[in-house]
């Protein structure tokens, strides 16, 4: 195989320093998007963001949630998803920073609420415009909150398709998508035994990707969280990492999950101690949970000033 010449050489080293990190979906196939990245992106186009833009003077909003990084979810409601997961993939990349994404598309969601993909090829359709949106991208991936955790809403003879749909994602976006780290949606410290849910995430197979995600706009505090992640672990024999979405889990639950009283916000995204991967804020904090608790008519994901400064404050 030829070789460079030395000039030819340092000519090509000389235009790389210039240039830098590649154009987006080149970059290397490192497998950490921690080390594309220079920390997490902040949405510019979050909920609550977009409120702060109308409201200028909510300084308390602005620098304690519309400016901390949280995840943006994608689903039935996203439109063109390769379009949007490009869109939102390029921005943070353009900024050096690292976005976070949830996929909520499984075929009747959790629990048969209803939306998500129409049929189970449309959602493996859909799976595979994320996957080309992000592309070689760095990314966080959550797929498929409470998908795992609540099979039990289904009858059991249902189960095996719907984990080889996850399985499908998860293939897809191990072969893909070389800078992402995706993780199962696990559930909460209250999703039954430790045991079972390894056991799901094993046949969804967990093993392909870089592990599986806790709390998911939950309120369970970190530290439980981090003991069920133990139990989860110890059940898989290692092998696995894990996030913790802290965006609401400051005063705890009180058993509730849709917009309780007296909640706080959690600490902020960051970096964690192995094998806890990061913190996230996976829920924007003031997107309600549903027409439910402190806000019976809102509809889930709206942004409500209120609920953003009960969480502030913590009452």
């Amino acid at each position: 195989m030829p070789t460079l010449r030395p000039l030819a050489a340092g000519l090509l080293l000389s235009a790389l320093l210039v240039v830098g990190r590649p154009e987006a979906g080149l970059a290397a196939a490192t497998g950490d998007p921690l080390q594309l990245t220079s920390g997490l992106y902040v949405d510019p186009d979050s909920a609550a963001a977009a409120y702060v833009r109308r409201h200028p003077e909510d300084t308390a909003i602005a620098t304690k949630i519309a400016g901390q990084p949280s995840a943006r979810w994608f689903g039935s409601w996203s439109g063109d998803v390769q379009a949007g997961v490009t869109a939102y993939t390029t921005a943070a990349d353009k900024a050096d920073k690292l976005p976070v994404l949830v996929t909520d598309n499984l075929p009747g969601r959790q629990c048969g609420i209803g939306g998500g993909a129409a049929s189970d090829a449309a959602y493996r359709a859909w799976i595979g415009g994320v996957s080309a949106g992000i592309g070689a991208r760095p990314a966080v991936l959550v797929l498929e909150p409470d998908a795992l955790a609540r099979l039990d809403c289904y009858p059991a003879a249902e189960w095996d398709a719907r984990i080889a749909l996850l399985k499908y994602a998860v293939a897809v976006f191990a072969a893909k998508n070389p800078n992402t780290w995706v993780y199962l949606d696990a559930g909460t410290v209250t999703s039954g035994d430790a045991k079972e849910i390894a056991r799901r995430l094993r046949l969804a197979d967990v093993g392909k990707v870089r592990g599986f995600a806790l709390n998911t706009a939950n309120y369970f505090t970190t530290e439980q969280s981090v003991a069920r992640g133990t139990e989860i672990l110890r059940a898989l024999g290692g092998g696995a990492h894990y996030v913790v979405d802290t965006s609401r889990n400051g005063n705890g639950s009180d058993g509730s999950s849709c917009n309780p009283p007296a909640r706080k916000l959690g600490t902020s995204p960051a970096k964690a101690q192995s094998p806890v991967d990061l913190h996230l804020w996976l829920r924007t904090p003031g997107e309600s949970d549903g027409p439910c608790g402190l806000t019976p008519t809102l509809p889930t994901r709206t942004f409500s000033p209120a609920l953003a400064h009960h969480l502030i404050t913590g009452t």
